[in-house]
């Protein structure tokens, strides 16, 4: 059972709802290009406005991104689809209307599940959620009003007008800002992985919007306030959190929450009301009469699925049986198809599956995450690092030696993990007879540290171990200076 985030004795409810933007080269009703960074209104034709005389017709690579979609999910790729017209005016949505889907969306039902709870170690225990998806269907995307770059007056920019978006609804299954952010993110690799959105927030390209209520245990729903256009998962969490705390104090002091649209501020960190929120009933939905409906054969849905990769929750299942990986790790491990795809050649080439899934998870991802880069940007190829495992495990490198040779290896002072370890002095020291010389002079030069080990004072231990590591030069086994100091202590 979904483990239940409690403030002052309520409980959260949370649902998503979700616009991808679809990696189509033209827009989703017309030829018009879809690339970001354009200049103002260069990019929307005559169709995308909707302008006297023109007619959409639909984009087939923006509808196989969507059964796409739906068989990564788990859900129905409905046959038969319809394209309605939602009433609403804003100032960036030119035709008055856009074009979306109502009743019979393309994609029916499906679940996401996502592991919660797990430290950042990867060691302890994780715990598997289960998001249960409404429907996803298409439609395509408003243009944007820019309020900043003019003095007492907006403009607008059409470029995006058209843009292919699928708008993923999960049901209202979240309890907490955590397991929203765990869902997000699950759902981003998702999208990513199997091609069909390129997960940019910071261009809009993966925008989540997160229906907030608070309730007592067990009562009805709460009255929810949407909180609109998440685009980082930090600021996620913060505005899930702020909102939750502000509808409890509401119902504390005796307000009633009434139902909203709000926007996320990350300079307050709080959420503000943009306008009441609207219902189905309020966009006057119909069937626009410019489309066909959609039909979508079993034998397109069967070529779709042929095409499809191994997904990222298989693959994780297959590197838990294969390699005897945890589920957390499994689940690290394949956030993008290129760290999964390192790994797998790192941990055949060394061997060593579980020592190459703690340096990638720890040490690897440490540094991209310290320069700000992408997976697909590490400087270490996955044969390089399998050398350096390699020679962990045979015991020629310790691990702060190995460090140091990756830190070489990350700024291309050298290629080769032996030439390297010769280079560098760094050759871990495994002779028994040279490690109990060092052994036998540091008992000697530090008397009453041995004393109170024999008197029973255990931390004196790893003060010795310390000190022979560092007569050593960092150079010692510790392991073997651990056994061979126990065995002189007897």
């Amino acid at each position: 059972m979904t483990k239940q985030l409690l403030i002052q004795g309520y409980e959260v409810v949370i649902g998503f709802e979700t616009h991808a933007q679809l990696a189509t080269q033209s827009k989703i009703f017309s030829r018009a290009p879809t690339a970001f960074g354009a200049a103002p209104n260069t990019q929307a034709c005559a169709v995308d406005l909707a302008l006297p005389g023109t007619l959409p017709v639909m984009n087939r690579a923006a509808v196989e991104h969507a059964i796409r979609f739906g068989l990564a999910v788990g859900a129905r790729v409905a046959e038969h689809s319809v394209f309605a017209r939602k009433n609403y005016f804003y100032p960036d949505l030119p035709k008055g209307y856009q074009i979306s889907q109502f009743e019979l969306p393309v994609v029916q039902g499906g679940a996401v599940s996502f592991f919660l709870g797990a430290p950042s170690t990867g060691s302890g225990q994780s715990e598997k959620r289960t998001v249960r998806l409404v429907r996803a269907h298409l439609e395509e995307d408003a243009g944007k009003s820019l309020h900043e770059a003019f003095d007492g007056m907006s403009g607008i920019d059409f470029n995006r007008a058209g843009t292919p978006l699928l708008e993923i609804v999960t049901e209202p299954d979240l309890r907490s800002s955590a397991e929203a952010v765990a869902y997000a993110k699950e759902l981003h690799k998702i999208v990513t992985w199997i091609g069909i959105c390129d997960g940019n927030m910071q261009e809009g390209s993966f925008r989540c919007d997160a229906n907030v209520s608070v309730r007592k245990p067990g009562a009805p729903l709460g009255t929810r306030r949407e909180i609109k256009n998440l685009n980082s998962f930090k600021f996620m969490q913060q505005a899930i959190d702020f909102e939750a705390r502000w509808q409890i104090e509401q119902i504390e002091d005796g307000c009633a929450i009434e139902q909203a649209t709000v926007l996320f501020d990350p300079e307050s960190g709080e959420t503000r009301a943009m306008r009441s929120k609207e219902d189905a009933a309020d966009y006057r939905y119909f069937p626009d009469p410019d489309l066909p409906p959609l039909v979508i054969d079993r034998e397109w849905v069967e070529q779709v699925r042929a095409s499809m990769p191994e997904l990222p929750r298989a693959m994780a299942e297959r590197l838990v049986r294969e390699h005897g990986l945890p589920e957390y790790d499994a689940s690290t491990l394949t956030q993008s198809p290129t760290m999964a795809a390192y790994f797998e050649t790192a941990a055949k080439a060394s061997g060593q599956a579980k020592m190459a899934s703690n340096w990638i998870m720890g040490e690897v991802s440490r540094r991209l995450n310290a320069e700000e880069k992408a997976f697909d940007a590490v400087p270490v190829s996955a044969e390089q690092l399998a050398q350096l495992l390699a020679r962990i495990a045979d015991g020629t490198l310790s691990n702060n030696a190995a460090k140091q040779v990756l830190e070489a290896l990350w700024t291309a002072a050298q290629s080769d993990v032996d030439a390297l370890i010769e280079a560098k002095g760094l050759k871990q020291m495994s002779d028994s007879g040279a490690l109990e010389k060092i052994i036998d002079e540091v008992m000697a030069a530090n008397a009453p540290l041995v004393e109170q080990l024999r008197a029973g004072k255990d931390k004196a231990f790893n003060a010795l171990v310390g000190l022979v590591m560092k007569a050593s030069r960092g150079k010692a086994n510790p392991q073997q200076v651990n056994e061979l100091l126990q065995q002189k202590l007897r």
